[in-house]
């Protein structure tokens, strides 16, 4: 199987503009390719995690990847899949998000012997001149046709400013520019970014007359992506620090049942063969299932180490109700009011919940427990001496647990 086809096996490519090219490019290493991260925080999250597994296929097939931080663009802000406008960042927020992202990247990319590159828009974007843009650029593209893509047709009710609406045309700057610096052929990107995408290659074409490599692929990251990355408190992120490797872990491990075998084959490097077997697995073994799909992934993300820690703390928690790298939350003497503390502040201070409205609801549905004794009462309240030396276990449904201490 080619490069190529396990792409598409792996339920990986939606659209592209050249299928036959684009295959010559990829399966015989040829394609030096990017793909677009804008730094709006200081850690990646797992709505860029497909984007990462599919530079890190690419690049072992000896194909080419180019990590385009958007730090120019992101002095503009993309409104697709936005309602308004994304918050202004000054220069040095934007420098401190790409510095992050470049280490995070380096778990997914191997950067060494030019084997891959970094590169920030900002370099090019923000020492153009305005005129000899609107000039040399903004002469290739039609109004009436930029108004036509979904990610302006969907802001246009409540408002698109002209700063957002430039959008398209720095992004298909970025590929003409990566185009003559990098020798970049290919660009992929999210089902949300097919627009500005063709705005590349049309720009590379009428204005440098290249035709022959200016190719799009377009592949299905974001609308998957950004479903996984969503839970009750917020993204999934791949920084440690904000999401633990166990916490990581167990968000895998809670996938739907309609979605684990998606996920293997998308996210994770086990050979298909291995996951195509794994589609007639009903009950435990769907567990089990879910089981490899989240140690491959806190593997990749963290370590082997890590994983295995999280393995194993998992599977303590479910076999005994404790364990000792779940996340842990620790109260000072200010969570505590005469000395107790409430079951709907406990339950918000440990981050299970993110209202005491939403506690509330879940103590009257019955979803509440400390150290698997369930919790009825909403004005159930605990003193210092309930934590004991080791604390307690506080959990929230049947997969959500926090140790608690003092």
């Amino acid at each position: 199987m080619t490069i190529y086809d396990e792409l598409v096996a792996r339920g990986l490519i939606a659209q592209v503009t050249d299928e036959e090219e684009i295959k010559e490019l990829i399966n015989t290493g040829k394609a030096t390719f990017y793909i677009g991260f804008d730094p709006t925080a200081d850690s990646l999250h797992v709505g860029h995690f497909m984007a990462l597994c599919l530079m890190k296929r690419l690049q072992m097939a000896g194909n080419k990847p180019i990590a385009l931080i958007g730090g120019g663009t992101a002095m503009i802000g993309d409104p697709s899949g936005r309602t308004d406008m994304r918050q202004m960042m000054t220069k040095e927020m934007i420098q401190h998000n790409c510095d992050c992202f470049k280490k995070q990247m380096s778990r997914f990319i191997d950067f060494s012997e030019d084997k891959a590159l970094m590169v920030n828009n900002a370099d090019w974007l923000l020492g153009l001149n305005y005129v000899e843009l609107l000039r040399e650029v903004g002469a290739h593209f039609s109004v009436n046709r930029m108004l036509t893509a979904e990610c302006y047709k969907q802001r246009m009710e409540k408002g698109l400013s002209f700063l957002e609406f430039n959008y398209m045309i720095m992004q298909s700057y970025d590929f003409m520019a990566l185009y003559e610096k990098y020798g970049c052929n290919l660009q992929f990107g999210g089902d949300d970014q097919w627009s500005n995408m063709l705005g590349g290659t049309e720009l590379i074409r009428r204005k440098l007359g290249k035709d022959a490599y200016a190719m799009t692929i377009n592949l299905l990251l974001n609308s998957e992506g950004k479903k996984m990355g969503k839970t009750q408190k917020g993204a999934v992120w791949l920084d440690p620090e904000k999401t633990s490797p166990f916490e990581f872990y167990q968000y895998w491990r809670n996938v739907s049942d309609a979605d684990v075998i998606k996920c293997l084959k998308m996210l994770t490097f086990l050979p298909l063969s291995e996951i195509e077997a794994m589609e007639s697995w009903q009950g435990s073994e769907l567990n089990r299932a879910k089981e490899i799909l989240a140690y491959e992934l806190t593997k990749l993300v963290h370590g082997e180490d890590e994983a295995g820690r999280a393995e194993e703390a998992a599977k303590a928690l479910f076999s005994s109700g404790n364990a000792e790298n779940m996340p842990t939350v620790e109260l000072s003497d200010a969570d505590f009011e005469e000395g107790t503390i409430g079951i709907l502040n406990l339950l918000s201070r440990s981050g299970l919940v993110p209202s005491n409205s939403e506690a509330r609801r879940a103590v009257q549905q019955g979803g509440v427990s400390i150290d698997g004794e369930k919790v009825t009462d909403i004005k159930a309240s605990y003193g210092k001496e309930i934590f004991k030396e080791n604390g307690i276990v506080l959990k929230r449904g049947k997969k959500n647990f926090r140790k608690i201490i003092v």
